[in-house]
């Protein structure tokens, strides 16, 4: 389908990436991941042709049609939102004015026995079949359907795309990429303007598509749930296996691993040589061995181990004096953009070391209350900040924060004080803005370095309540690791808006959804909200599940048959229990006599695959015993 063949490209004299090869075919779904500025979004545009590329080739096989979403987009003033989904079927929409042409020509014409009418009937009967084939009967309902996939009610449809932000407006254009017969998929962080739900049907259309898809995204669980192969750029190279994310992630552990070993056992030869030759040397009758066995170890071809790009910031969000026990209290608020009402009559009351979490679709109100909260907006109703609350605050559209004419270091020299000053270039060096770095513009720098700048920024002035809205977007997986970490440890109040399901895990007490105007809370992190959700959108059929458990209760058990099933299961156990022991003693021998002479036991016929699979065999053992334990466990109360 498309083939890369030794393709390297250069900023400034420096690789991003050299002689790199891979082969997509259908059904691969690929997440390319990296640290921000290893090269992700550069090879998407050479995927596509956008840019030139240095030396290589890309290959892409005839008729091959390549779908791309790219970050900046630019629409035609005045179309609706189904009027610019529509722009999709382009070959439809042309037979549509063509059929609208004859059957106006038919209308008017009365020469009803002329060749040129009895054309124009011919010429209808062809194009309406043609049209048929492309689904031009389907396709606007399939438009509709992918819409509102996406998060549009059927109310948006008709309004105009300029009154929708720009993380709307690139709702439109994903639609618009998946309603057309594409080959390939280019997708560049698609879900950064994506809400929960529409993240989750999003999973499900990418996982029935047929095609090749290739995924730059920062979202982990995202890559996990629909990709099943993973391409990393680092340090020039790329690693590439059949795997999803957090797959690749241990099995890449796995083989540096087995490098460190076989450099180590390589070490050991090597050094027995080398004593051998100083021994030798000095004797004229063991001369000639001597040169032997330097030119043995001239020949050995020396084992390295694959580097990795373990640079990431460093961030600890520093607390300032103690507030009240209340932080935030609101009563009877409501916010209108102009005719809009966003937010109806809110009710919150946020306490010292909460930490809490916003999330619901775009356009519900959670910006819009974070920015009431730091009071960047009016509002009607009551709200009162507690004694001593300092906020400190990280904007969802940064780049409008910063000022694009400054360089980084100017930045953060005007945004410190007399006590901090002369931190400021330590603080940008954790940030990784080093050397010559500090003195670039910030117009210049990618996402995920502005978005870095602005967590820098931030460290300049105390806060005890930390208000942040999407704060990952654009930052790559180490360093939304390292920002998560930072939240954990952080001793003053959380509100955190976003959609990032794996960033929000663990680090939340509580979740308010937005929705309708109105905000639920549910007391959990985001794992507990989803799953109330669920029960939520399928109550009937939890309904009727209740109805059948109760049944099952109040039924007399029969003693005797639970008994002989709890007995073959505890048989059963016995044997996977057994298995596992004998299992896991073959893995560790193989472990041990990999570090004691690895060459000789990779040797061995098909090595790798017969490990792999006493591997996946004892993770299925685990699960087998984990099952059996609970159904004894259901039985033997």
């Amino acid at each position: 389908m498309l083939n890369v063949h030794n393709l390297s490209v250069s900023f400034g004299g420096e690789y991003l990436f050299e002689e790199i090869s891979f082969r997509l075919n259908g059904g691969n779904r690929a997440g390319l991941v990296g640290k921000n500025g290893a090269g992700k979004s550069t090879l998407l545009k050479l995927l596509n042709k956008d840019m030139a590329l240095d030396t290589g080739v890309i290959a892409i096989e005839k008729d091959i049609k390549i779908g791309f979403l790219r970050q900046d987009i630019d629409f035609v003033v005045g179309r609706s939102v189904l009027e610019e989904a529509y722009q999709a079927f382009e070959e439809i929409k042309a037979l549509e004015l063509k059929l609208d042409e004859i059957n106006h020509q038919l209308a008017e014409r009365t020469d009803y026995e002329s060749d040129i009418y009895s054309q124009l009937i011919v010429d209808l009967s062809d194009i309406t079949h043609h049209y048929e084939i492309l689904g031009g009967y389907n396709y606007q309902g399939e438009t509709e359907k992918i819409l509102q996939g996406l998060g549009f009610r059927r109310e948006d449809f008709d309004k105009k795309t300029e009154t929708f932000s720009g993380g709307w407006r690139m709702r439109i254009e994903l639609a618009k990429l998946l309603l057309q017969t594409n080959d390939v998929l280019l997708l560049d962080e698609p879900t950064n303007h994506l809400d929960i739900e529409s993240i989750i049907w999003f999973e499900q259309f990418l996982n029935n598509y047929t095609g090749a898809v290739v995924i730059v995204s920062h979202d982990k669980m995202f890559l996990d749930n629909v990709t099943n192969r993973t391409i990393e750029i680092s340090l020039g190279r790329i690693y590439d296996y059949n795997k999803p994310y957090t797959e690749y992630l241990v099995l890449r552990n796995e083989i540096k691993q087995q490098q460190v070993n076989a450099q180590k056992n390589q070490e050991k030869e090597i050094q027995q040589a080398e004593r051998l030759i100083e021994k030798f040397r000095a004797k004229s009758t063991k001369a000639s061995m001597a040169q032997s066995l330097i030119k043995k170890l001239d020949k050995i071809e020396r084992i390295e181990v694959d580097e990795d790009d373990n640079s990431v910031m460093s961030l600890r969000f520093p607390i300032s004096v103690t507030p009240g026990k209340v932080v935030v209290e609101i009563e009877n608020l409501s916010k209108a953009y102009g005719d809009n009402l966003v937010l109806n009559d809110i009710n919150l009351l946020i306490e010292r070391d909460s930490k809490t979490a916003f999330v619901g679709q775009n356009g519900q109100g959670k910006s819009t209350l974070a920015k009431i909260i730091v009071g960047e907006l009016k509002y009607d109703g009551h709200l009162k900040l507690g004694h001593n609350v300092q906020i400190g605050y990280f904007a969802q559209n940064q780049a409008e924060y910063l000022d694009g004419n400054k360089t980084i270091l100017d930045t953060m020299i005007d945004a410190a004080n007399e006590k901090n000053r002369s931190k400021v270039r330590d603080i940008l060096g954790s940030f990784l803005f080093r050397g010559d770095e500090v003195d670039k513009y910030v117009k210049v720098l990618s996402g995920g370095e502005r978005n870095r700048l602005a967590l820098a920024k931030m460290l300049l002035q105390p806060f005890n309540v930390l208000v942040m809205d999407e704060p990952t977007n654009h930052l790559d997986i180490k360093s939304k690791n390292v920002l998560k970490q930072a939240c954990l440890n952080f001793e003053g109040t959380l509100i955190l808006v976003s959609h990032d399901r794996d960033f929000l895990q663990g680090l939340t007490n509580k979740v308010y959804e937005f929705k309708d105007q109105k905000i639920r809370e549910y007391l959990g992190d985001v794992d507990y909200y989803l799953e109330q959700r669920k029960v939520e959108n399928f109550r009937a059929i939890e309904k009727k599940s209740a109805v059948v458990v109760e049944k099952t209760k109040s039924k007399p058990s029969n003693s005797f048959q639970d008994q002989k099933k709890l007995k073959s299961l505890k048989n059963q156990l016995s044997s996977v229990e057994s298995k596992i022991g004998s299992l896991e003693k073959e893995i560790k021998d193989i472990d041990h006599n990999l570090l004691v002479d690895y060459d000789a036991t990779i040797a061995k016929s098909n090595f790798f695959e017969g490990y792999q699979a006493k591997k996946k065999k004892l993770e299925t053992l685990m699960k087998d015993w984990e099952t059996l334990t609970i159904d004894i466990d259901e039985l033997d109360l």
